[in-house]
């Protein structure tokens, strides 16, 4: 099987359920299992909206008021300093002083997913403290160029260094000043060049990047890497050590293992599914052997070696894949088949592993992951901002964004131009 000649499959997403899904995310409590999550909240709220509009239902699942009460909520989580908080629960409104004012930071992923979702429910940003949020961007990048979360006591860096976080400051950077480099009016940029070598650190010998030099590869976090090369403006296939590598390594991890059970014996016992990683296509004889042990018409990713399938994984690497133009080495059909027929689930949503209860996260996961494949029920997404096209174009429509961006090294009054 090669990826120009995958059998062709019936399955199809399951529209009605999914809207059934994502509408009861939207309108009702969450389960006691998110209990946990609720510092997590704006993160929730993002996914749950940018599902809505991958299906294109936005308008249909929310009157004006309600959308309009959407913004308030958003807004109603920005950080008086700049940045936005990831849940109401840190809001101690006129109890902020000094003594807790470090229980009550702005949070990095919870910025960007705060203007993403705003950008998705088509507000202006005119509201957002721009020239806030950019002057505190750099105070969350360390001196070896990698961000972290939040602020905490004695204003230490708190967070991991890993690429997630550069991720999303890199897109919090790129949402507001698009790829206008170097100071604007007065606020600096961040450390473009140290996040770059940070990245650039963490490359691993096969060709995927880590959490940290010297540490194993991992799918998400490399995408965490070229979607932030990409905002800002570095071509990953210019500035990632061995492009061809990282691609290698990326189409490695589609794997026929798409079950905890799935192995098979050899001549000396068990053989360890493993040794069907498809590290390139591989031979027709090579098919026809592995074909009696496993059936290659699903596909999915895992996110490190010797790992089964897991749905999100179509998004890490398969967006990864699309960034670097590379996406057609895949087999695409087997991708879409082990979605469709393995993990989307009966009630709605796709679950973690075939037979698992659908969440959000994966849910929408794995609604991305068919926009990648342009599947004609969802919305074409941007693999490097994972929310749609249509809101990526949004974005970039408006008055104040295309002054910064069309001015690039040119001075920009922030405040101005930009709403302040």
């Amino acid at each position: 099987m090669s990826p120009d000649s995958d059998p062709p499959s019936d399955a199809s997403l399951n529209v009605p359920k999914h809207l059934t899904y994502w509408k009861r995310c939207l309108k009702t409590f969450l389960p006691h299992f998110y209990t946990s999550n609720d510092c997590n909240r704006m993160t929730l709220a993002f996914f749950i909206i940018s599902a809505l509009d991958l299906l294109r239902v936005l308008d249909d699942f929310m009157t004006p008021a309600e959308r309009a009460g959407y913004i308030n909520w958003l807004y109603h989580n920005q950080h008086p300093e700049g940045g936005f908080r990831g849940s109401p629960a840190t809001d101690f409104g006129s109890g902020r002083n000094a003594d807790n004012e470090c229980w009550d930071p702005a949070n990095v992923p919870a910025t960007f997913f705060a203007l993403s979702a705003l950008v998705i429910l088509g507000d202006d940003l005119e509201r957002v403290k721009r020239r806030q949020c950019l002057e505190w961007l750099p105070k969350m990048q360390r001196a070896d160029g990698s961000f972290g979360e939040t602020k905490g006591e004695g204003g230490h860096i708190e967070g991991g260094q890993d690429p997630r976080f550069g991720y999303c400051a890199a897109g919090v950077r790129w949402i507001l000043r698009g790829d206008a480099e170097g100071a604007v009016e007065g606020v600096r940029d961040i450390d473009v060049q140290g996040l770059v070598r940070c990245i650039r650190q963490s490359e691993t010998y096969d060709g995927g990047i880590s959490e940290a030099p010297f540490h194993e590869a991992h799918a998400g976090f490399t995408y965490c890497a070229i979607g932030a090369l990409a905002f800002l403006g570095h071509l990953p296939t210019q500035t990632l050590a061995d492009p061809d590598l990282t691609v290698r390594w990326l189409v490695a991890r589609q794997t026929a293992r798409v079950d905890e059970d799935d192995s098979f014996d050899g001549e000396d016992g068990p053989v360890a599914p493993s040794s069907v990683k498809l590290q390139s296509y591989p031979s027709s004889k090579e098919l026809e052997n592995l074909s009696s042990h496993f059936d290659l018409s699903w596909a999915g990713f895992n996110g490190r070696c010797n790992k089964i399938a897991d749905t999100c994984y179509s998004w890490w690497v398969g967006a990864s894949l699309a960034m670097l133009d590379k996406l057609h080495l895949t087999s695409e059909g087997a991708m879409r088949r082990y979605l469709l027929e393995k993990t989307q689930h009966l009630v709605g949503g796709f679950g973690k592993l075939p037979g698992d209860p659908p969440d959000i996260y994966h849910s929408y996961l794995g609604l991305a992951s068919l926009a990648l494949l342009r599947d004609p029920d969802v919305k074409p997404i941007n693999a490097m901002a994972c929310i749609s096209e249509d809101a990526c174009k949004f974005l970039e429509s408006l008055p104040w964004r295309q002054k910064i961006t069309g001015s690039k090294n040119n001075p920009v009054n922030i405040e101005t131009s930009c709403g302040g």
